[in-house]
């Protein structure tokens, strides 16, 4: 027999699969496969593959079209030529071996390729043999039956991926669902199809089954298992949806059949990226591999799959609500931002959130729809720590308050109206609050005006006004509000420290055209100790120690209200500025020294 050469450089292609298009050597059984399926595939009838392990050999035995002598030339010699397959009935759509390379993976594993096959179409049995070093041989061959047999004797270094153990593992691997008779070693490998077309006597045993071939899939028991079927791409399965919560920016992986041929384990982008509660298996038969058969190619159908499946997981959380309410409200607290994300642009979703959702109040937690209906004039929070030092106070004066700082509240609230446009749900100005607080009387105030005289001394140069009310909670001494367009030019301040000259001049005139509204030192007058300190005689210690008769304290007014303030801040948790911290410091400093040399002290021995 003539030996005749290939018309490729094979080391470079070899070299090619094994360093830059395949994962692991592993995958050449894989490709064995997919060469079989296809050959029963093409010749219509048959359906069996046998593998057989035996001292580092592998064969691997199909009933398949098999091939003539001349086919064997164009086919297993000649790489990248797919209109070659087509033309001997190999079409493109109806195979799982698209690129022309599948047989050449056995050289991952193998220094030398044997087939031995006959056709069903007629002429004798054909034996070929490719070797490693870049050529091939073609001669004849015995076999009674049309097929294909494929040999290979393990490279050194490779012998473990062609024992029985290792061979039998990637049989079930890749080729547990195929829609053929697969054995290894007579031992079968496939059994009754995909899990999910598997007829069972009623829905729950179903369903256990399902959790059954999810746990030992995944390795945990699904809160739900839903059904997907998306006609466009061929594609049928099951969504195991997590039974705890997930970061979105996890990457979501999931198990892929083409043709119910394993693809891969782990590809990604198979949901939409708000589905990251759900792990999938599905088959589908019009989606198409990348060259390595490892992933999906990302293309229009592949989208239009994804958006598919995506309407899929919609539909079951619309039918859970309407089913289901108690087990929406479970599904939710473990997964609620992926249900939040499809709010921002579903209004179905969007009525799930605003019904079912539970948000955190100024009354406790309760869902939108009941907070409106207790709060028609109900405000939001655009942060968490506004939320916290606003929410006692602003319940407190029948204000009812929705915490808007987590992810995606904001907008999900601002798209309420969407739904209903009289709905009324806007955001907080802190400001605003101090119209619900309670004025002190006339008499009062005046005789209090001393007193604000020094306190507002106090805080002049740290840009607050110093103002007394009466609100609860009593136990508040003090509070610190600033409105949004206050905030808007500290920020601005600060930035124009930050900046260099020129934006600091831009940023100073953005500046001189903003209003003049300063943050509030808000002093509670039902507060016990508030009440002491705005009530400070004219007469007694002053600090330093000594006393001075008809001389206001205007030194221990200083120092109380400015640690006041800082307390304020610290509750509120507002960013102190260096100012704010350096006054926090002397005020606790000065209060120590105060109290230290008070004629009420206790002396020394």
């Amino acid at each position: 027999m003539a030996e005749q050469a290939f018309q490729v450089d094979l080391r470079g292609v070899v070299d090619l699969l094994s360093r830059h298009l395949y994962a692991s050597p592993r995958v050449y059984l894989r490709e064995l496969l997919q060469n079989a399926v296809d050959a029963i595939t093409a010749r219509g009838a048959g359906g069996r593959v046998e593998i057989e392990t035996s001292g580092g050999t592998l064969r691997v035995h199909d009933d398949g079209i098999g091939l003539t002598a001349d086919e064997v030339h164009t086919l297993l010699a000649t790489i990248g030529q797919s209109s070659k397959r087509d033309e001997l009935g190999f079409a493109r759509h109806d195979f799982l071996g698209q690129f022309g390379i599948g047989l050449l993976s056995a050289f991952l594993v193998a220094d030398e390729i044997e087939v031995v096959t006959r056709s069903a179409n007629g002429g004798d049995a054909v034996r070929w043999t490719g070797l490693s070093g870049g050529s091939y041989r073609v001669g004849p061959a015995e076999r009674d039956e049309p097929g294909t047999t494929v040999a290979l004797r393990a490279r050194p270094g490779s012998a473990e991926l062609l024992s029985p153990e290792v061979v039998a593992d990637l049989a079930r691997t890749y080729g547990s669902l195929l829609p053929v008779e697969l054995t290894v070693d007579g031992v079968p490998v496939t059994g009754d199809g995909p899990p999910w077309k598997v007829a069972h006597p009623d829905p729950a045993s179903r369903r256990r089954a399902l959790e059954r071939y999810c746990e030992d899939l995944y390795g945990f028991t699904p809160f739900d298992v839903v059904d997907l079927d998306v006609a466009e791409a061929g594609l049928t399965g099951v969504a195991f949806v997590l039974p705890q919560p997930v970061s979105p920016a996890a990457r979501a992986a999931h198990r892929v059949y083409l043709k119910r041929m394993l693809l891969a384990e782990n590809v990604e982008a198979l949901l939409p990226e708000w589905a990251f509660f759900a792990r999938c298996v599905v088959d589908a038969g019009e989606l198409r591999p990348t060259a390595s058969r490892e992933a999906l190619y990302e293309d229009e159908l592949l989208d239009s799959a994804r958006q598919g499946l995506g309407e899929v997981l919609r539909q079951w959380l619309v039918r859970l609500s309407e089913t289901d309410p108690g087990r929406l409200r479970a599904f939710l607290r473990l997964h609620q931002l992926g249900v939040k994300a499809m709010a921002l642009h579903d209004d179905d979703m969007l009525r799930i959130v605003d019904r079912w959702l539970e948000y955190e109040t100024s009354a406790g937690p309760m869902t939108l729809h009941e907070f409106r209906r207790r709060h028609p004039d109900g405000r939001f929070t655009a942060s968490v720590d506004e939320f916290r030092r606003l929410s006692a106070v602003a319940g407190a004066q029948g204000v009812g308050l929705v915490n808007g700082g987590y992810v995606h509240d904001i907008e999900i609230i601002e798209r309420l109206p969407a739904l209903d446009p009289d709905i009324r749900l806007t955001r907080l100005d802190p400001a605003e609050l101090t119209t619900a607080f309670g004025v002190l009387d006339p008499a009062a105030e005046l005789r209090l005006r001393p007193f604000l005289v020094a306190a507002q001394r106090a805080v002049e140069r740290l840009g607050c006004e110093v103002v007394v009310r009466e609100f609860d909670p009593a136990s508040l001494p003090a509070l610190y509000l600033t409105s949004r367009d206050a905030q808007f030019r500290e920020e601005l301040a600060r930035a124009r420290e930050e900046a260099d000259e020129l934006w600091s001049g831009v940023l100073g005139a953005v500046n001189a055209t903003t209003g003049v509204e300063r943050p509030q030192l808000v002093l509670n007058h039902r507060n016990p100790l508030t009440r002491r300190v705005t009530s400070l005689g004219d007469d007694g210690p002053v600090s330093g120690g000594g006393t001075t008769p008809h001389a206001p304290r205007n030194g221990l007014v200083e120092l109380a209200v400015q640690a006041l303030y800082g307390q304020a801040l610290l509750l509120g948790h507002h960013p102190l500025r260096p100012a704010d911290t350096a006054v926090l410091n002397r005020s606790f400093i000065g209060l120590l020294e105060w109290a230290v040399h008070s004629p009420e002290a206790p002396s020394e021995h």
